[in-house]
C-alpha cells in the first residue's frame, strides 16, 4: 500500500513537472525547424538559430517533439533532442565576453579612480601640514596679542565703566530736568489760579459793594 502511494506521488509530480512552462534554448546547432506538427511532414514555420529562448509548453515523449513559443509569439513544434536548459556555449561565451568587456572596464575606472585618489590624498596632506603651521603661527600671534594688550583690555574695561556712569548720570539729569519742567508747570498752574481767585474775588466785592452801600443809605433814610 506504501509503495502504491509513493508511486502515485511521484507520477503526479513527474506530470506537473512536465506539464508547467519551462524556458529553454536551442542547442548549439546551426538552425532547428519549427514545425507546425510533430513530425518531418509538417510544414516549416520558420528556422530557430542557435541559442534562441523558447517557453515550452508541452512535451511528447512518443514523438520525441516539443511544442514552444518564441519570444514574438509564433507556436510550433521542435526536436526535443535539440533543447537545452542553459543558453547555448555561443551565447554564453558572447554574455561572458561581454561581461568581462565590462569588468575590464569597471578596473579601469577603479584604477584611474585610485590614482585620482592618490593625487588628492598626497594634496590634502600637503594641506594639511600647511594648515597646521598656520595653526602654530596664529597660536603664537594670539599670544602675544594678549599680552601686549593687557593693559590694553583693562583700560577698555575702565572705559566701558566710566561710559556706563556717565550714561546712568545723564539718565540722571534727564529726570532732574523733567521734574524741573513739571514744577515750573505746576507753579504756573498755581500762580493762574491765585490770579484767577484774586480776579473773581474782586468781581465778586465789585457786585457786592455797591449793594451793601444801597442798603445802609436806606437805612439811615428811614430813620
Amino acid at each position: 500500500m506504501t509503495r502504491h502511494l509513493i508511486a502515485t506521488a511521484l507520477l503526479l509530480v513527474m506530470t506537473a513537472a512536465a506539464a508547467a512552462p519551462t524556458v529553454q534554448y536551442i542547442s548549439d546547432r546551426l538552425e532547428l525547424p519549427l514545425r507546425s506538427g510533430q513530425s518531418l511532414q509538417h510544414r516549416i514555420l520558420r528556422m530557430l538559430p542557435s541559442g534562441t529562448s523558447l517557453e515550452v509548453l508541452q512535451t511528447s515523449k512518443g514523438t520525441g517533439y516539443s511544442q514552444v513559443r518564441t519570444q514574438n509569439g509564433t507556436v510550433g513544434w521542435v526536436l526535443t533532442r535539440f533543447l537545452m536548459q542553459t543558453p547555448s556555449a555561443r551565447k554564453r561565451l558572447t554574455a561572458a565576453e561581454q561581461k568581462i568587456a565590462k569588468l575590464e572596464i569597471e578596473d579601469a575606472r577603479l584604477k584611474k579612480r585610485g590614482i585620482a585618489l592618490g593625487s588628492r590624498a598626497s594634496t590634502q596632506a600637503r594641506r594639511l601640514a600647511r594648515l597646521e603651521q598656520d595653526k602654530q603661527t596664529l597660536a603664537a600671534e594670539i599670544e602675544r596679542i594678549r599680552r601686549v594688550a593687557g593693559s590694553s583690555l583693562a583700560l577698555d574695561r575702565e572705559n566701558k565703566d566710566l561710559k556706563a556712569q556717565t550714561l546712568a548720570q545723564g539718565r540722571e539729569l534727564q529726570a532732574l530736568h523733567q521734574e524741573n519742567e513739571m514744577l515750573k508747570d505746576r507753579s504756573k498752574r498755581d500762580w493762574f489760579l491765585a490770579g484767577a481767585g484774586v480776579l473773581f474775588t474782586g468781581l465778586l466785592l465789585g457786585l457786592i459793594l455797591p449793594r451793601l452801600r444801597l442798603r445802609r443809605r436806606g437805612s439811615w433814610g428811614s430813620f
